[in-house]
């Protein structure tokens, strides 16, 4: 079997500096799509500047931002430092976006230090003009285990609103079968139970999200060396409820390129970036990818095979390839 994938870019400095001279974007570049017009800008979400140049004045319906949260659960940035930062993207996000239009936030709680920084983060969304809508959970299925605590399995995912944006119910039915029973009310002078009254054999998407898979290295739409990777049928939810076709979507923090390949299968057109060109250029190979394989990832491969074969990289155990696109902190 191929089993071929990097090893986590953010822990191996050496094969970084192997895949910097193969990336088409250095600080500060920009890449435009000549097919359906996305843009992939190596920037630093915090800068104004830089973040302006990449809208070039267009504005967005829908932002999906997943900053680096493990940050303060590694102690490499306090939680007041992690905050400062984080209302400088906060707010280039907002100058980014139409007057009707929303943004969701994925974060972490770290459950050993206060759960932070999602509570100091939800308090610091109150100064910005914008409604809280919504605090989704994503359930995991592959949690980490424990002995003496509950196993984590949760995501948290934060969703505002600013003025009257789109959002599509239809786009919110799941394949989670309607299966609970019980919840009785009359109906023109007939008790009827909530299965007898629902027209769908599935269920409408709440805000505990049970169908998500998380993305690990048996998965096509793994891109191996991205630890914190966002599962696409999550975001392409997110993309399907809350925009509408040929929508402008941003994500000034691509990792993986998830954003751009959902708003590519959706039919938007998607502005990103990230602070390291390594990740820019597997967003842009991600992409690429998916136009002429139709594939979504590279299942135990990777983006720069070609370039970087086997010999000439380490190779880790499979567990460790499994880690290795696990979110650090749940």
């Amino acid at each position: 079997m191929h089993n071929n994938p990097l090893p986590r870019i953010d822990e191996q400095p050496e094969v970084r500096a192997k895949l910097l001279p193969l990336c088409r974007l250095k600080p500060g570049g920009m890449w435009t799509d000549s097919v359906s017009g996305h843009r992939v800008a190596c920037i630093d979400a915090a800068d104004a500047s830089a973040v302006s140049s990449l809208m070039d004045r267009k504005l967005a319906s829908l932002a999906i931002q997943d900053p680096p949260y493990n940050l303060v659960a590694f102690e490499t940035r306090s939680v007041r430092d992690y905050i400062a930062w984080a209302r400088c993207w906060v707010t280039n996000t907002l100058g980014a976006l139409a007057p009707d239009s929303s943004l969701y936030v994925w974060l972490g709680a770290d459950q050993r230090d206060h759960f932070q920084p999602l509570p100091e983060f939800m308090i610091l969304m109150r100064e910005f003009p914008i409604q809280a809508r919504s605090f989704i959970t994503v359930r995991n299925q592959r949690g980490y285990g424990t002995q003496k605590n509950w196993m984590a399995v949760r995501q948290e995912l934060l969703y505002y609103v600013r003025g009257n944006p789109a959002f599509n119910i239809e786009a919110e039915y799941t394949d989670i079968p309607k299966t609970l029973r019980g919840y009785y009310k009359d109906v023109g002078g007939e008790r009827t139970e909530n299965l007898e009254r629902g027209k769908r054999d599935t269920i409408r998407a709440g805000n505990v999200w049970v169908d998500i898979q998380q993305v690990f290295y048996r998965l096509q739409e793994n891109v191996s060396g991205c630890y914190a990777q966002k599962p696409l049928k999550s975001v392409d939810r997110i993309i399907r409820a809350s925009s509408r076709p040929a929508d402008l979507v941003v994500d000034f923090f691509s990792h993986s390129g998830t954003t751009l390949l959902a708003a590519e299968i959706a039919g938007r057109r998607c502005y990103t970036a990230d602070v390291d060109p390594v990740y820019c250029e597997i967003a842009i190979r991600r992409l690429e990818h998916f136009r002429t394989s139709g594939k979504t990832g590279w299942q135990n491969g990777h983006a720069f095979e070609k370039e970087l074969p086997a010999s000439m990289l380490p190779h880790p155990s499979d567990t460790a390839a499994d880690r290795s696109t696990q979110p650090t902190l749940f």
